[in-house]
Order: structure tokens, then C-alpha cells, then sequence
């Protein structure tokens, strides 16, 4: 019997936690990753609601609006929402729709659901009487304003226009750089900010990782390395491969010195220089004794002269 409490126990805390997550899922607006049947050709017409900071697609059989710098449409009692105007979609909760898509009058509905029969066209549809008195508390006086104190509308992102068909992005990232490249409006909304802050901050990490990848990737490898090792290693088994050792410093500082001193005269040289020398010294002393020689003999003539007088 403990098992078996125990066991419902677990699955009740389970349940309650899946209740939760779906309930946090609802609040605000989520992720744009689903598909709602609306696959336009190309950009769609877009006509401003008079008074309101809102845009409709009145050639479109869809409850199509822009509102704030997104893409707004209410189907199957579920309102949608995508930056770009052919999804991917994000489901919002009843809770986060923005006042003044709330406020859109009923006659602006290409597409209204039955329940919006009799209901005032010039007036907004009674969300309160739909979606019950819990709604209704937390969201009071969304159906009151000052009229003439309405915000300008947000910059249609016609950019887009050049997007269609096959050229369409279909990747959120892709979507989100070019709108990022393209329009530079920033949204009012707290929760249309919200959302595109809660998508920069997913992103940032993606950039990161996918910088540092880059980065690993265009990283020289090191030379020295145990792949440049096995590469300058000999093959085994092979025949005929010399192996040289390698010079030690000293041997190598000898040549340098070596290469750096100029050439000497060689022994060859210098033998032909000396007898070159020999042979001027020898020239030099015959005429030493040349002169010798003459002066000996006219000393000789001198005495011999001296004799005859006497």
C-alpha cells in the first residue's frame, strides 16, 4: 500500500509540473517555430486602421495586423505572432496580446469567428465575455483610452518585399539577422520588447559558440607537433635510408667563422712568391760585386802608375 501511494505521489507531482510549463509556455509570446496554413505569394497589402497604431490586410481572407514591428493573426481563438509575414509562428497567451490588438474593431476581422455575430463592428470584440471574468480582472481597462492620445504606428518593414517565394527566408536566424540589418525600429510594446529581448539573449550564446568555432578552426596547427613528428619519421623497414647526425654547436659556430674569414694565400703562393725575392737579392749582389771588382782594379792601376814614376 506505501508503493502504491508513493507511485501516485510521484505522478501527481509530474502532472503538476507539466501544468505549469504549459501554463508558463502561454505567457507571452512563444518561440516562432510553428506553421498556421498562411503561405502568402508575396508581401501582402497593408491599410492603417484609422486611429489606431495598428495596420490590417483587407485582400487577405485572414484576420491579418501589424502592429509595433510584428506581424499579428487571430485563428482558431488563438492569437499568433511572427516578425516576419509568413511565420514561422509563436503563440501569445491571452494574457500578453497587446492593448491595442485587443482594441482592433470587430469590422477590421477579415475572418471573424462566429461568436463575434452581434457584436458592435466599430467596437473592439468582448474578450472579456470570451475568455471569462479571470481574464477580464487581470487585464481591466485594456478596453479604455484616450483616443486622441494614440500612439504613432511603427514603420511598415517593407524591406521585405524583396523576400518571396522560394527567396523567402525560412531559418529564424537568417529572418532575425536581416531584420536586424534592415529595420532599425524599436519596439514600444513591453511585451513586443520583451520578446525581442528574450531572443537576443538565445542568440548571444549561438554567436559566441559559433565565433569560437571559427576561431579553433582558422587556428594554425603548431609545427612540432605529434602529427609533424610521425610525418618527419623514417619508415619502418625501409632499405637504403641514411640517418645523419646532426652537428653539434661548436662544429657549426667553426664553420660560420670559417665561412665568415677571408681566403688565405695558399703554399703554392707563397712558393712562387720566394723565389722571386731570391732571385732580386742575388741580382743585387752580382752588381755589388761588379762594383767591387772595379774598384780593385783601379786601385791596382794607381799603384802600378806610382811604381813606374819612382
Amino acid at each position: 500500500m506505501l508503493k502504491i501511494r508513493h507511485v501516485f505521489i510521484v505522478l501527481g507531482m509530474l502532472m503538476s509540473s507539466v501544468a505549469s510549463a504549459a501554463v508558463q509556455v502561454s505567457i507571452g509570446i512563444g518561440l516562432p517555430n510553428m506553421s498556421i496554413g498562411i503561405n502568402l505569394p508575396a508581401y501582402p497589402e497593408l491599410v492603417r486602421v484609422p486611429g489606431y497604431p495598428v495596420y490590417y490586410a483587407p485582400r487577405l481572407e485572414a484576420n491579418f495586423f501589424f502592429y509595433d514591428s510584428m506581424y499579428w493573426v487571430y485563428q482558431d481563438d488563438n492569437w499568433y505572432a511572427s516578425s516576419w509575414y509568413n511565420g514561422p509562428w509563436g503563440l501569445v497567451g491571452p494574457e500578453a496580446v497587446p492593448v491595442y490588438v485587443l482594441r482592433i474593431p470587430v469590422r477590421y476581422y477579415r475572418q471573424p469567428p462566429g461568436y463575434f455575430r452581434g457584436w458592435r463592428p466599430d467596437a473592439p470584440p468582448r474578450w472579456g465575455d470570451h475568455w471569462g471574468r479571470d481574464w477580464e480582472q487581470r487585464r481591466s481597462g485594456w478596453d479604455r483610452w484616450n483616443r486622441s492620445a494614440a500612439p504613432a504606428p511603427a514603420p511598415l518593414p517593407t524591406y521585405q518585399r524583396q523576400y518571396s517565394g522560394d527567396r523567402y527566408p525560412r531559418q529564424v536566424e537568417q529572418q532575425q539577422e536581416l531584420h536586424q540589418r534592415n529595420y532599425r525600429y524599436q519596439p514600444r510594446d513591453p511585451v513586443v520588447r520583451q520578446h525581442y529581448q528574450e531572443r537576443a539573449g538565445q542568440r548571444a550564446p549561438e554567436e559566441r559558440g559559433s565565433r569560437q568555432q571559427n576561431i579553433q578552426r582558422s587556428t594554425p596547427r603548431q609545427q612540432g607537433g605529434p602529427a609533424d613528428q610521425r610525418e618527419q619519421s623514417p619508415q619502418r623497414g625501409g632499405e637504403g635510408v641514411q640517418r645523419s647526425t646532426p652537428a653539434s654547436p661548436q662544429q657549426g659556430r667553426q664553420e660560420i667563422q670559417d665561412r665568415r674569414q677571408p681566403p688565405q694565400p695558399g703554399a703554392a703562393q707563397r712558393e712562387q712568391q720566394m723565389p722571386r725575392s731570391q732571385g732580386r737579392e742575388e741580382r743585387q749582389q752580382g752588381k755589388d760585386a761588379t762594383r767591387e771588382q772595379k774598384r780593385r782594379g783601379q786601385g791596382q792601376e794607381q799603384e802600378r802608375g806610382r811604381d813606374r814614376n819612382e
